[in-house]
């Protein structure tokens, strides 16, 4: 039964030893990695989405997803101590749940990192477009040019443009360095910390009222949306196997990268509603309008039209804050700091995707064809070309809400698949060495599946609607092609035609040239 074809531990250990990445990034360099992929658009746009949904009750939601992605960092702490390898909650659930479940993973992981980079691409639009209409340049992006056709727009240029220049980077090599990656993490720290420091001071507590303008089924949606504010700790896991004492490292750098980020995020949404207020706007019903639809967008326009900005109707909220509290220079170079930081995240979303298939490629369910290098460059460029094209496609035309609820659908899956792995673990391989043991797993492990089951159902109905089209295009594919060609069913562990399978992808942590591989 393929649902049970399963590769065992042991041989997913085996066959990554064979054929390894070089372990090459410590604990600090992990964190910073989380640190660099958690913080990006989640809190610099999505701010304004949360605001929209829930009120100054986006700080209840900041709780709420930072609790759920808390209780997931524990069960991924466990599994990714006792598997230190490449491929996350894929190669997880190949070992515990079988292969046509790894498979659903893997193609799930596939939409959250294409998908969030996408989203974090039209995100970093939005702080450009921000720039130059304050820099006093005397050049403007047109509207049409600058939002998808949900915003009003036709399509939104800058963020095809960006997509474009970071898929070229990952096509010729990038050669980011530890010392260039934690410049760029410094560089969105040192931003928010100035953000609070202007911002809290500024606080008026009438802004906090009402609290919860929209209810508590408000504050869930928007716990939903800005779930993906914390996406990108799981990037973590994905570097196992380039990690020196994975056993310690990662659970540290998981755990670390999370709490540094939620206490952030926390101080932020207070910042943004003590000084200017975050009250949605509502139709003539009272109800509230749903972001990044053609009504709100609208009632933006008609807002402007009046010399009037709400920060739900920011691009770039955060750099609208401090413009509107007389900080229009600080405001400035915030967005500066977002426009310069943002890409950064959509490089390493993109890299997270590429070892995901690399390792789905190493177990024959992918074609060896979108892991062959180029000759010069040395880069697995076909499957970094095919990622661009579906990457630019989203960003050139959907909202960044809509991109990162639909992201948000495929990780919930993934982290849900992880904790229920755990705990089968713990009842079917009792005695392997756990170097991290989660914490009181009988309630940690269900409150992580209870968690992500809630926040997919308060997702909007349209991107849950995505979830299980991709997973049946998924399936298709999977029938016609890994099903026969999966090296469990054909008894190997390792694939034939190493050189294709190589992936030297140059490393977003560490000072190398590329990523070393060894074929034993």
């Amino acid at each position: 039964m393929i649902f049970w074809r399963v590769k065992s531990l042991d041989a997913i250990l085996a066959t990554a030893e064979k054929k390894s990445l070089h372990r090459s990034l410590g604990v600090w360099q992990l964190t910073l990695l989380g640190v660099g992929a958690i913080i990006g658009t989640g809190i610099f746009v999505l701010t304004a989405e949360a605001a929209q949904k829930a009120g100054p009750g986006m700080m209840i939601a900041f709780v709420i997803a930072g609790f759920v992605c808390a209780v997931a960092a524990l069960c991924y702490s466990e599994l990714s101590s006792m598997v230190p390898v490449s491929g996350s909650a894929y190669t997880y659930s190949y070992a515990v749940l079988g292969e046509l479940i790894a498979w659903m993973v893997g193609w799930a992981l596939i939409l959250e990192y294409s998908v969030a980079a996408g989203a974090v691409a039209v995100g970093w639009s939005g702080y450009f477009v921000g720039l130059l209409n304050n820099a006093s340049l005397g050049f403007e992006i047109p509207y049409v040019l600058a939002n998808g056709p949900f915003a009003g727009g036709i399509i939104n240029l800058p963020a095809v443009v960006i997509c474009l220049l970071v898929v070229g980077l990952l096509i010729i090599g990038t050669r980011e360095s530890a010392m260039f990656n934690a410049i760029l993490v410094a560089v969105k720290i040192i931003a928010l910390t100035a953000f609070i420091a202007l911002a809290l001071p500024a606080t008026d507590m009438n802004h906090f009222d009402p609290f919860l303008p929209l209810g508590t089924s408000g504050v869930v949606a928007a716990a939903a949306s800005i779930f993906f504010a914390y996406v990108g700790f799981d990037a973590v896991s994905t570097a196992a196997e380039e990690t020196k004492d994975p056993q310690r490292n990662l659970p540290i750098a998981l755990i670390s990268s999370l709490l540094l980020c939620t206490l952030f995020y926390l101080l932020v949404s207070a910042g943004v509603i003590g000084a200017v207020g975050a009250q949605p706007l509502v139709d003539a019903a009272g109800e509230g309008l749903a972001p990044g639809s053609r009504e709100m967008a609208a009632q933006c326009k008609s807002l402007a039209a009046a010399g009037q900005q709400p920060v739900v109707c920011s691009h770039e909220a955060l750099a609208h804050v401090l413009r509107e509290i007389g900080w229009e220079k600080i405001g400035n170079l915030l967005g500066l700091a977002a426009f310069l930081a943002l890409p950064s995240v959509i490089l390493m979303m993109l890299f997270g995707q590429t070892r995901i298939f690399f390792v789905m490629s190493r177990d024959g369910l992918l074609p060896e064809v979108l892991s062959r290098i180029h000759p010069r460059f040395k880069t697995p460029y076909i499957v970094t070309l095919v990622t661009g094209v579906g990457v630019m496609a989203a960003a050139a035309f959907l909202p960044v809400g809509k991109l990162a609820n639909i992201s948000n659908s495929g990780t919930l899956f993934a982290f849900l698949v992880v904790a229920l792995t755990v705990m089968i673990l713990r009842v079917r391989d009792k005695n392997r060495p756990r170097p991290f043991r989660t914490p009181m797993i009988w309630l940690v492990g269900p409150l992580a599946i209870g968690g992500c089951l809630i926040l997919f159902l308060f997702l909007p109905m349209d991107a849950k609607l995505v979830f299980p089209v991709w997973t049946g295009i998924g399936l298709i594919f999977y029938f016609l092609y890994g099903y026969r060609r999966s090296h469990v069913l054909l008894g190997i562990d390792t694939p034939s035609g190493g050189e294709n399978l190589i992936e030297p992808i140059r490393s977003l942590a560490d000072g190398s040239d590329e990523t070393e591989v060894k074929v034993k």
